[in-house]
């Protein structure tokens, strides 16, 4: 009995020291936009961050200093810190939206409405904790749902608040940890990296492939910027530098991360450019793909990984097509003016799962809404990447393994029957192993997006549809963040923790956040069922 209770006291040590971990980083990059905030004037929005910073650097220090452990974590336990740690910093990464929104005078907060424009700061919403946390749950698991009616009115400090947390959420905080902290090593760093990631080694150590991670990561935002900052520039020679460069700097924090965040009114539409919406396809596709076909790419030199990777050469097979489909289908609806325009980028934004809108999707005809939901924000992209979804990889295999079964019937007792799937050759065991664990995983996902839908339609209200509340449903548990207008700030308190709650297993892909309830109502105690 004794060494149970010990057992569970060092448990609890050591689920409490790696989350203080966590929130030391996150106070340290809660810190980093109190710098916009000053270059800008918004000195209580700076004064909001800085306070933040301590209250949040000071809990995760408490935690981690406070806790001595010499417990290594087990697979449950890595499953655990990840589903509890990502939810600490989703409720902690709200502090600066409740903060800044109650020092912040209503007459400041109004100089924060652009020019020409008559309507009260979107600042007020965040004096709501629920509205904030689910804008702090949509940022880090790069989502891009918000509470923010009009996002230019809660000022440059928090607009790129909100960009940093989803470029910081995208690669992942248990990632960053490894890489700055480095505290776990062998096993138990290999355990924390795979609960949050694709668990794909990339270098010797764990270590190693953390620091390359966010070493490629930083790259690619890089050239997202250069890209994005170049072609508006050529594109809206009249456009303030100072506006590019800020924009361009968020943009692409948001479209590396597949997070969708904008810091205009209307998303990508602000711009009001053909040419505009053309160049953000770039990033979209670039943050779909995966880290380790960059790094193959990059570090390699296998440039022939553009075709002969399987997801990289899907993503843009189905890309290309499903655009063409979506197309054709809102021309035949003649709800939009311009469908073609409308209906690539669109595709292209769910199925990366990144989110930038260019059209009201809640005046769409069904049709188009269930294909662009099925074909684009339940496949997702890359395995590997920052993207929400069931991912490609997953989506190919279940196809795979249906031709394969069919296929068995026609082969002799006596033959082998090996399936060659991504470059690999798999035994009828490994097979099955593999088709059991994804066909799993993607009943879990549809049986959320399934109920999530009904409670939607339930609280939504009546001027939104079942389609509606498939789209929003299937939006948040994708970590997409395109929207028909239900997530704002009236919407019921029922639905916003609904898509809280989805948006959280959705970044970690579901498994965790059940191994938490099972651990919560159950125990950890293996037990047979």
């Amino acid at each position: 009995m004794n060494f149970y209770i010990n057992s569970r006291r060092d448990t609890f040590k050591m689920l409490f020291k790696q989350i203080g971990g966590l929130q030391i980083i996150l106070g340290f990059v809660i810190a980093i936009p109190m710098f916009v905030s000053i270059i800008y004037g918004e000195y209580y929005s700076g004064l909001g961050f800085l306070i933040s910073a301590i209250i949040i650097i000071s809990f995760g220090l408490l935690l981690y200093k406070g806790f001595r452990t010499t417990s290594e974590p087990l697979s449950h336990h890595a499953l655990i810190i990840a589903a509890l740690g990502w939810l600490s910093i989703a409720i902690m990464g709200a502090i600066p939206f409740i903060i800044i929104a109650y020092i912040t005078p209503a007459d400041e907060a109004q100089q924060f409405v652009p020019l020409g424009q008559d309507y009260i700061s979107s600042l007020i919403f965040f004096k709501n904790p629920l509205h904030s946390i689910l804008e702090s749950m949509s940022a880090f698991t790069t989502t891009g749902l918000t509470m923010a009616v009009h996002e230019p009115s809660i000022g440059k400090g928090l607009l790129f608040y909100r960009s940093l947390s989803q470029w910081v959420g995208g690669a992942g905080f248990i990632v960053l940890a490894l890489a700055v902290l480095g505290q776990s090593s062998g096993r138990a760093a290999f355990l924390l990296y795979g609960s949050e990631s694709s668990g794909e080694r990339l270098k010797p150590t764990i270590i190693e492939t953390a620091r390359s991670i966010w070493k490629i990561y930083l790259g690619l935002t890089l050239f997202s910027f250069l890209f994005l900052f170049i072609g508006t520039y050529i594109i809206l020679p009249d456009y303030s530098i100072g506006e590019n460069i800020f924009d361009s700097l968020n943009h692409s924090m948001a479209g590396q991360s597949t997070g969708g965040f904008s810091t205009l009114d209307d998303s990508i539409a602000g711009y009001n450019s053909r040419a505009m919406d053309m160049l953000y396809l770039l990033p979209m596709l670039l943050g779909s793909l995966s880290i380790p076909f960059y790094f193959k790419v990059i570090y390699d030199k296998q440039f022939n990984q553009f075709w002969k990777n399987l997801q990289t050469r899907s993503i843009i097979i189905v890309s290309i097509l499903g655009s063409i489909i979506l197309s054709i289908m809102l021309l035949n609806s003649g709800v939009v003016s311009e469908p073609f325009r409308i209906g690539i980028f669109q595709f292209v934004s769910a199925l990366s799962t990144t989110g930038w809108q260019t059209s009201d999707v809640h005046l769409w005809d069904s049709p188009s809404v269930i294909f662009i939901v099925t074909a684009g924000m339940i496949v997702g992209g890359a395995t590997g990447a920052t993207v929400g979804g069931i991912k490609m990889i997953r989506v190919l295999l279940l196809i795979k393994g249906l031709f394969w079964h069919v296929n068995n019937y026609f082969l002799s007792d006596n033959s082998i029957k090996v399936v060659n799937f991504d470059e690999k050759r798999l035994l009828p065991d490994e097979m099955n192993k593999e088709l059991a664990s994804a066909a799993t995983f993607s009943f879990i996902y549809l049986l959320f997006v399934f109920v999530s839908t009904l409670i939607t339609f339930y609280f939504a209200g009546n001027e939104f549809t079942i389609t509606d509340a498939l789209f929003e449903s299937a939006s948040a548990q994708g970590t997409v963040g395109l929207s028909c207008g239900i997530t704002n700030p009236q919407m019921s308190p029922v639905l916003e923790i609904t898509y809280i709650i989805q948006m959280w297993a959705g970044r970690l892909e579901i498994i965790p956040v059940l191994v938490l309830f099972r651990a919560i109502l159950m125990g950890t105690k293996p037990k047979v069922v």
